[in-house]
């Protein structure tokens, strides 16, 4: 059972010790050396394909080519082997927290791979790309590795579970700092002092306002978890030279809960586990099956049923045709409603001229477009063309969400079972007749109509590696990652995906600073 750790803020005259201290609990247990129990093994595998595969899908795209030429026009550093690039030979390398930020806007790019969402929400295969990076510059082996991720996986979604970040308009990386600092902590086998400092600088560095991901959205949402995995890897780096960080950071009467959370008299309940007990956290988690925010992910499937059940929506929603639906209004919980919904008055929410992170951040654009074409793509549903098409914009304009407070319960609810991220639709057509549907989960979710296997993350990758991998270099990357908790360091050191010849020389490859 997890050990619940209570979270207030004390003021300087009470001398919080650091054995009590949130900080120090979570370093606690990353330096607890439990085993990686098989089922974890497997989801961290999935996980790594997982990643793998919307890196490569977003290796040419802008973003990821800038943050790419950043690291490596910055030389491996002198105390280790250095980290490779996600789409650059093997023998091409730069230091660690340069690799961890290029390979973490790849990931994070297209918006497409694994989620957890309670109190707050993260990505937790975020952890991923800076624990790698680590354990390739160090020479880690596979072991080693899976542990440090199995703890970055725990960490992120134990402070998901308790600490809301967004209703104060803090990013959510501000739980990913502090948890890969943690997995890399695991990764190296370092002690709990260490760890409790890199912890304390990784959640100070990496606090930012959710500004990224209101208005129009800018490239930098990509970037701002791979800054913070960045962050984590300068962090760990700091507290192994022996220096320190501002403490209590969660506590203090200046601290992180005081000031930017929930105040003076806030208090929150965290569970981790407990010493000796297994890091369950990844299995809580689920991927994405589309492109888009993971609230829409649901409503995509269900625009997916609709559009092959209604041959009126179907047949209606063409080229040219004349939009038959009067309004669609999709009942759905607090957070859905007001973050991707009409509820966050956002007006670039319903602008075709919006960018892709502002489109995948709009439900009445995805709903609009699921719902026309029957299903969804990675590229083609975000194009200008595809955003802009009249029929489209007519039908999206129409598309409205509202608050349900079911919901909501569900969506925050505590049991697996009825915890849902989706709603109830009501479409209404011009001639007064009404269609209405409902989905709690995403056919992909563990409890969906399809729950992802290793299958599929396997024919993800497979399909967003088509035409930017070579075939024997996906059977290379494939056979790596299914043998992750055996590979030596060498190995290891091998874990990336080279792209195909002529791939990257297509891709921008801008100036800057370095």
């Amino acid at each position: 059972m997890p050990v619940i750790h209570h979270l207030r803020v004390h003021r300087s005259d009470e001398n919080l010790a650091r054995e009590g201290q949130l900080a120090w609990h979570i370093a606690e247990v990353a330096a607890d050396p439990v085993a990686v129990e098989p089922d974890v093994v497997d989801m961290i595998i999935n996980r790594v394909i997982d990643n793998a595969a919307v890196a490569a899908a977003s290796l040419t795209r802008p973003p990821v080519s800038a943050a790419r030429q950043q690291a490596l026009d910055h030389a491996v550093s002198v105390g280790g082997s250095g980290a490779t690039v996600s789409g650059c030979a093997l023998d091409r390398k730069t230091s660690p927290e340069w690799a961890a930020w290029a390979n973490g806007v790849a990931v994070r790019e297209l918006d497409y791979h694994d989620t957890f969402l309670a109190a707050d929400y993260s990505h937790p295969g975020d952890n991923i790309p800076p624990i790698l990076a680590v354990a390739q510059h160090v020479g880690a082996d596979g072991a080693a590795l899976v542990r440090g991720i199995a703890t970055g996986y725990e960490i992120q979604i134990d402070l998901v579970r308790a600490i809301c970040l967004h209703k104060h308009k803090i990013d959510h990386v501000a739980h990913l700092g502090p948890s890969a600092a943690a997995g890399i902590g695991t990764l190296l086998g370092l002690d709990v002092e260490t760890i409790y400092q890199a912890v304390g600088q990784a959640l100070h560095t990496t606090t930012a306002t959710r500004q990224s991901r209101k208005g129009e959205i800018s490239t930098w949402k990509a970037h701002a978890p791979a800054f913070a995995g960045k962050m984590a890897v300068e962090a760990v780096d700091r507290a192994m030279r022996g220096e320190t960080s501002p403490s209590p950071i969660y506590e203090g009467e200046d601290g992180v809960v005081a000031w930017m959370l929930d105040g003076p008299e806030a208090s929150y309940d965290v569970p981790l586990p407990a010493a000796g007990e297994p890091k369950r956290g990844i299995l809580d988690s689920y991927t994405k099956e589309h492109s888009a925010e993971y609230q829409a992910q649901a409503w995509i499937d269900l625009a997916r049923k609709l559009h092959g059940e209604h041959p009126v929506l179907r047949q209606a929603q063409q080229p040219g045709s004349e939009v038959n639906v009067e309004s669609i209004v999709l009942h759905t919980s607090h957070h859905t409603h007001y973050v991707i919904g009409s509820g966050a008055n956002d007006p670039q929410k319903y602008d075709p001229k919006a960018s892709r992170e502002t489109l995948d951040h709009s439900i009445p654009y995805i709903f609009a477009v699921a719902l026309q074409d029957g299903g969804w793509h990675h590229v083609d549903s975000y194009t200008p063309e595809r955003a802009g098409r009249p029929d489209t914009v007519e039908l999206w304009h129409r598309i409205t969400t509202a608050e349900d407070a079911e919901w909501t319960r569900r969506y925050h609810s505590d049991d697996p079972n009825e915890k849902a991220f989706g709603g109830r639709v009501e479409i209404r057509l011009t001639d007064g007749s009404v269609i209405e549907d409902e989905i709690a989960v995403a056919d992909a979710h563990p409890l969906g109509a399809r729950p992802f296997a290793r299958e599929d993350y396997v024919r993800k990758f497979r399909t967003l590696a088509d035409g930017v991998l070579a075939e024997e270099e996906i059977e290379r990357f494939l056979d790596l990652a299914q043998r992750l908790p055996e590979l030596t360091p060498e190995e290891v050191q091998q874990l990336t995906i080279v792209a195909d010849f002529g791939v990257l020389a297509g891709a921008p490859a801008p100036k800057g600073l370095f």
